[in-house]
């Protein structure tokens, strides 16, 4: 109001210059025009005034909260830049000064542009960690076997706290990661795939089935991305080694269909034109199962087909089985018969061919038998054969020696006739293969030891202990011997007597020579052992059929009169005792034997 009074002194002519000043200066001229008293005057001043200052204090108020605005805008655009500088791992923006200066709308000037900047900045690192992102949840949810995944952008969550490079590098390197876990996946699926579809051809079933039936996902025609879940990759090695399983067990039966197979077809001779259509079968048989690759080389089809096959020659056999078993028996008896070994008794063989018809003996069991008899027989008859051999000789020198002695006792050897110079001539080389008998007797006993000592056995030719054969041959030669010497002295004694009694009218022919052959057989015999006087006996039985010596009762055993020679050993009681006589006879020089 005082300001308002100065008007109406000195200083009206300054306010007057202004347009406040010309107002009151007007309108005190209203007033003086009126006759406004000074009190109202006072009073009006006072109201301008105060609404004035009103005025005055809005007007500062307004700009003090402009101010605090301005303030408030720069501290949050600092901080707004200052936190993207932070969260995009950036320590300044190139450009923007460190520190600002001038007026608040001059400093929120110089801000807003690098603010601006450093959001276009944040927002397309957003959209590249959203990328990344999405994309590692999408391959994590094709590894987890996420049936259904929503793969829009929106749906991906990003930290906007920390959008530096280096957590972008490590999403992308995770990312890097996952591709190439899903690059194995899918190439694992792919193998597993394949060895389905080869097992599935090797076995001949539907390898597509197969496959849908681990997930619909893996079939080629579905469309659908495939499913490469850690349990769809278990089913998948369930089912390879399933179908490896199945082709082992087929690939093993087969074999042993196989093998049944050849041996069925070896045992009965089969053609070779029937077997070719089964050829394949039996080349299975060193065959792994890694090896069969071949498309339907294993079906169910082919395993029932062999199995049909060897049902039918199994049926087949049965028919046969007794034509086989009296092949293998002459087959026996054969080398038996050659090697003059023990010959297995008829009633042994009648009792198999009973049991083979009642069942109570496995076809295969009886021809793998027969054909352990035939091999044992073989290997004995090969263990054999050196001393058969000596045999052999020992019996044709025998026949020798009995020649020769029939040959000596001829008045008319040295007549000339037809033949007398061959006889003479075979008298020859009969008197050196009688000299060398000793000693091939001799080899044979020792040999015949060593062999009887070596298989624990009695060595029997034709059913009769040939070292017993041996002893007697050579006491019986010795008592020979001895009778000859014997007779030539009583033949000298007897001469001498005739010429003393006699004289000179000579004397009379002697009969030494047929006593001497009877001497040979029936002599000698009286302190013998048992089994010697069991042979002995046999020999003298022999020489009912005109044998005078050792050596033709050797050679009655060697002939073929089997059966007479079997009755002579069964009536003096041989047939049955003769292995328990062996015993005491040849454990005292062969050892310990097993009948």
């Amino acid at each position: 109001m005082g300001s308002f009074r100065t008007l109406n002194g000195t200083g009206s002519s300054a306010l007057l210059e202004t347009s406040c000043g010309y107002l009151l200066q007007e309108l005190e001229m209203i007033w003086d025009e009126v006759g406004e008293d000074q009190f109202e005057r006072e009073k009006i001043l006072l109201e301008i005034e105060q609404e004035c200052l009103e005025v005055h204090r809005r007007k500062v108020d307004t700009a003090n909260i402009s101010r605090a605005r301005l303030h408030q805008q720069l501290a949050e655009s600092e901080a707004e830049f200052t936190h993207l500088l932070l969260s995009l791992g950036e320590r300044s923006l190139p450009g923007r000064p460190e520190k600002m200066t001038g007026t608040l709308k001059e400093q929120l000037k110089l801000i807003t542009p690098a603010l601006r900047e450093m959001q276009l900045r944040r927002e397309d690192r957003v959209k590249q960690f959203r990328v990344v992102q999405g994309q590692i949840q999408k391959i994590s949810a094709e590894i987890a076997g996420q049936p259904v995944y929503n793969d829009s952008l929106s749906s991906v969550v990003v930290n906007e706290n920390d959008l530096s490079l280096k957590k972008l590098e490590e999403y992308q390197n995770e990312l890097e990661r996952l591709h190439s876990e899903k690059t194995d996946r899918l190439r694992r699926v792919e193998n597993y795939i394949g060895i389905i579809q080869n097992l599935a051809a090797t076995l001949g079933v539907d390898s597509s089935q197969i496959i849908t039936k681990v997930h619909p996902s893996l079939n080629e025609l579905s469309g659908l991305s495939k499913n490469i879940s850690d349990g769809i990759l278990e089913k998948l090695d369930s089912t390879v080694n399933s179908l490896e399983a199945e082709k082992h067990m087929r690939l093993e039966k087969l074999q042993q269909l196989g093998k049944a197979l050849a041996n069925l077809w070896n045992l009965m001779d089969t053609p070779s034109e029937d077997r070719q259509h089964f050829f394949h079968v039996t080349s299975l048989a060193s065959i792994s199962s890694a090896e069969i690759f071949t498309p339907g080389g294993l079906t169910l089809n082919i395993v029932q087909q062999v199995e049909a096959e060897v049902n039918r020659l199994d049926q087949l056999k049965a028919s046969k089985m007794k034509e086989f078993f009296f092949k293998k028996q002459t087959e026996l008896e054969e080398i038996c018969s050659r090697s003059h070994m023990e010959i297995p008794s008829r009633s042994e063989m009648e009792n198999i061919i009973n049991q083979l018809n009642s069942g109570e003996i496995d076809h295969a069991d009886l021809l793998t038998s027969m054909d352990e008899q035939i091999s044992k027989a073989e290997e004995e008859a090969s263990s054999r054969k050196a001393i058969m051999e000596k045999v052999e000789k020992w019996i044709l020198a025998s026949n020798e020696e009995r020649w020769l002695e029939d040959y000596s006792r001829d008045e008319n050897r040295y007549s000339v006739s037809r033949g007398a110079h061959k006889n003479l001539k075979r008298a020859e080389r009969a008197r050196i293969m009688v000299n060398k008998i000793p000693a091939l007797v001799d080899l044979l006993i020792s040999k015949t030891k060593s062999w009887e000592e070596e298989r624990n056995k009695v060595f029997l030719y034709d059913e009769v202990p040939l070292l017993a054969m041996l002893e007697e041959y050579n006491m019986l030669r010795k008592e020979k011997e001895e009778e000859k010497q014997r007779q030539r002295e009583q033949k000298k004694v007897q001469i001498k007597v005739s010429i003393e009694q006699d004289g000179p009218f000579g004397s009379r022919p002697s009969t030494s020579s047929r006593r001497l052959s009877d001497r040979s057989v029936n002599g000698g015999f009286t302190n013998a052992s048992p089994l010697h006087r069991k042979v002995s006996l046999g020999i003298q039985q022999i020489g009912s059929n005109n044998i005078n010596s050792p050596t033709q009762g050797l050679s009655f055993i060697k002939g073929g009169n089997k059966g007479q020679r079997q009755r002579i050993y069964a009536q003096t009681g041989y047939g049955s005792h003769l292995r328990d006589d062996t015993v005491s006879v040849v454990s005292s020089f062969s050892g310990p034997f097993s009948p």
